[in-house]
């Protein structure tokens, strides 16, 4: 009985958080309207530990869906809009210098910036030059921010959802692909179906102020992030994910045609990774004790949609890293 996993503690554990995520969807719905996918991959890419990158269109709620998560979640939001004059500073915090009350000397004090809180929307990361790009993503590599020769710890659990406006392009600085690499998830966020912008309609026009519950606590959160690592998986997952993610590359012998003829680089060793705690992530909420290959290609399209670097041939033929993906897993079945 439950022979993957052996710890009984855990297996509770395993069963509590997947009755918890059931109560944090109950709770996100009474705010949010649809977009299940969207939340789905929230919610593994927080309990993994990992960041997403949001791209969507304005007015399609990118902020209230991530406030509502750190208010069920109980975890501090912060939100920072990035525009072409933000600099490192704006973000990471700032030294002033002040006299010191009790000895009348003048001295250094660290500011923290908005950095310092659980959850963090970076709005627009791609409207900010290179340089302030870069203090974000050391903070989301390192989880702390360095000054002075001086590093501050920031506070766990750590997620940066940054979002991408798919439409204005003027006066935007792309994230290079070795800091697209960081992001464990990109994610693209649709327009509600008609149905759904009813209901929205319906509940952002009238006095309905839903009141919201908080699931879990900072501590609990952090108790199931470690579960997830201690989850076991089996050979034959992992070399599913490997597999798929080694012929995402051209220099590879086992790549398909389209592989070869579209795409300039493949995917490295930390999409395979990713694919597989995401997995973990993604069986635990169901109430599994270790994950199956389903759960890996569940994860597939966020996870490579971003790390897959099409050549001139794919751009001169209009095909997208999409449509690489849904190549490869075809070629898989």
């Amino acid at each position: 009985m439950n022979s993957e996993l052996k710890n009984s503690s855990d297996v509770e554990l395993v069963n509590e958080l997947s009755s918890s995520i059931k109560q944090i969807k109950k709770e996100i719905a009474k705010i949010i309207v649809g977009q299940d996918d969207i939340i789905d991959n929230l919610l593994i890419n927080i309990f993994a530990g990992g960041h997403s990158l949001l791209v969507g269109v304005p007015g399609l709620a990118k902020t209230l869906l991530i406030k509502t998560i750190a208010d069920v979640l109980d975890l501090e939001f912060k939100r920072i809009q990035f525009t072409p004059d933000l600099m490192p500073g704006d973000i990471t915090g700032t030294e002033i210098l002040e006299e010191n009350q009790s000895t009348k000397k003048r001295e250094f004090r660290f500011i923290m910036g908005p950095i310092f809180a659980n959850i963090i929307l970076a709005d627009e990361i791609n409207r900010t030059p290179p340089k302030t790009q870069a203090a974000l993503l050391e903070a989301m590599q390192e989880h702390k921010v360095t000054a002075a020769g001086v590093s501050y710890k920031l506070d766990e659990p750590f997620f940066v959802l940054a979002t991408q406006n798919p439409i204005e392009q003027e006066g935007t600085y792309p994230l290079p692909e070795a800091q697209l690499d960081r992001f464990m998830f990109n994610l693209w966020l649709d327009y509600p179906s008609f149905e759904e912008e009813l209901q929205i309609v319906k509940n952002t026009t009238s006095d309905m102020a839903p009141e919201l519950s908080k699931i879990l606590s900072k501590e609990q959160l952090l108790k199931f992030q470690k579960l997830v690592w201690r989850i076991p998986v089996a050979d034959n997952v992992i070399e599913y994910a490997v597999g798929i993610v080694k012929n995402t590359r051209p220099s590879n012998s086992n790549s398909n045609k389209q592989i070869n003829d579209w795409v300039n680089w493949g995917a490295g060793p930390r999409a395979s990774q990713y694919l597989i705690i995401s997995a973990k992530t993604r069986a635990i909420f169901n109430g599994r004790f270790t994950p199956n290959i389903d759960d890996v290609k569940a994860s597939l399209l966020p996870v490579l949609r971003h790390r897959i670097i099409p050549n001139f041939n794919a751009e001169a033929e209009g095909i997208t890293s999409i449509e690489i993906v849904d190549s490869l897993i075809s070629a898989m079945k």
